[in-house]
């Protein structure tokens, strides 16, 4: 037996059945769900009794089926209306990046290495920088790089961590795989931040250099040049801040159909492994849980989440969801969102989340703002396709969503 599937089979395993033909194709239900609203404003507190644990999560492996449908869409709205939502947008995220006065300097160089078509960041040092922790007086600072605007698309890379000091001297490459026609497409954003040991990091500034206008054939500008860090804005703020990330294993397992006729169906196992340096939005205060939906269908009934993990920013949850009744065609059709949230009394806070499918932008041939999957989602999803009855794994950034409207 496969080393995976002996760890597997000690973990939670919950499942949600399909029995009609086509568990998605519903045009006109499909551009009900086709639009879609930022996921911190939908109404999580509805179902926060179950949040604890899946309802028909068992451990040891065994699968219940449930009675639920995939196909059970419904024309309501469980979303939360805009004017229901108190306090500001920045407030809901304001422990990310913490309240330090930005000051010092950062030094680096920029490159693109033509035969390598790579992007090349050279970060040599900072100075003067502003201290995080005032306690202790000091910063344990590190370098974060983005390309916008669509930053998980390309991802994020960061220098090593350089402890007690203001002054840290790193002497690091970053790089990019990317072609010099599409870097022209883009900002390069620069960002300084201290490491706090609970995860709570502290923003301490940032440089952002538009490569369109990038003189690329000035020698002076593949020097190493000075600049200074400047705060952060609100909309950047909420743009950049970091979410964490989330392990885990995909598997399509086609089902025998018995000599039938019938077209064959199977089954898409999503095996959510852990989470990284999730975000704190209550102090030190963290109960988290991972929610999923196959889209198009957002009924309640389908949805399937995981047990809460607390007082950690890197749970644990080796649980397993299962969703049958796929076709091998309905697999370019649906998307996986998986969203990680806040679980407490009153109500639960979105921390991120990802889509994994073909990020096509069409759904059945009707266009859905949620088939957005990044090259990463989109990657993983593919090689599940292209091997079936085996786990494919990876590693992803938690990311906003722009979130696809609840039903009941």
């Amino acid at each position: 037996m496969p080393k995976e599937e002996l760890v597997l089979s000690a973990e939670d395993v919950s499942t949600v059945s399909s029995d009609l033909d086509n568990p998605f194709s519903n045009p006109e239900k499909l551009k009900r769900l086709s639009k879609s609203v930022p996921a911190f404003l939908q109404e999580e507190s509805d179902d926060r009794d179950t949040d604890t644990a899946s309802e028909s999560s068992y451990p040891h492996g065994r699968i219940k089926k449930s009675p639920s449908s995939l196909t059970n869409l419904s024309g309501s709205s469980g979303m939360a209306s805009l004017s229901s939502v108190s306090g500001s947008v920045m407030s809901i995220y304001s422990g990310d990046f913490g309240n330090v006065d930005v000051k010092g300097n950062i030094q680096f160089a920029i490159d693109y290495v033509e035969q390598l078509k790579e992007l090349q960041i050279f970060v040599s040092q900072c100075k003067d920088l502003a201290i995080a922790d005032v306690k202790k007086q000091r910063s344990d600072p590190y370098v974060k790089t983005y390309l916008l605007p669509e930053k998980y698309k390309l991802g994020k890379r960061k220098t090593s961590v350089k402890k007690r000091t203001l002054n840290p001297v790193f002497n690091e490459i970053l790089r990019y795989k990317i072609d010099h026609a599409l870097v022209r497409t883009q900002r390069l954003n620069l960002s300084v931040w201290h490491n706090d040991t609970f995860g709570r990091n502290s923003f301490l500034g940032e440089v952002e250099l538009d490569l369109g206008t990038w003189d690329w054939n000035d020698k002076l500008n593949k020097q190493m040049n000075w600049f200074p860090l400047k705060p952060r804005t609100p909309t950047a703020a909420l743009e950049l801040e970091n979410r964490g990330e989330i392990k885990l294993a995909l598997r399509y397992v086609p089902q025998s159909t018995g000599g039938t006729n019938a077209p064959s169906t199977g089954e898409v196992h999503i095996w959510v492994k852990e989470c990284n340096d999730l975000p704190l939005l209550r102090g030190n205060k963290l109960n988290s849980f991972v929610k999923c939906t196959i889209l198009p269908d957002t009924s309640r009934k389908s949805r399937q989440k995981t047990r809460a993990v607390a007082k950690t920013t890197n749970p644990v949850f080796n649980h397993t969801m299962v969703y049958d009744g796929f076709r091998a065609d309905d697999l370019k059709e649906a998307c996986v969102e998986l969203t990680v949230w806040d679980h407490n009394k009153l109500a639960n806070h979105f921390l991120g989340g990802l889509r994994i499918g073909m990020g096509t932008g069409k759904s059945y041939g009707t266009a859905v703002d949620w088939m957005d999957s990044t090259f990463d989602e989109t990657t993983l999803w593919e090689r599940m396709m292209n091997f079936p009855n085996t786990w494919v794994e990876d590693t992803l950034p938690l990311r906003m969503l722009m979130a696809a409207k609840l039903t009941k």
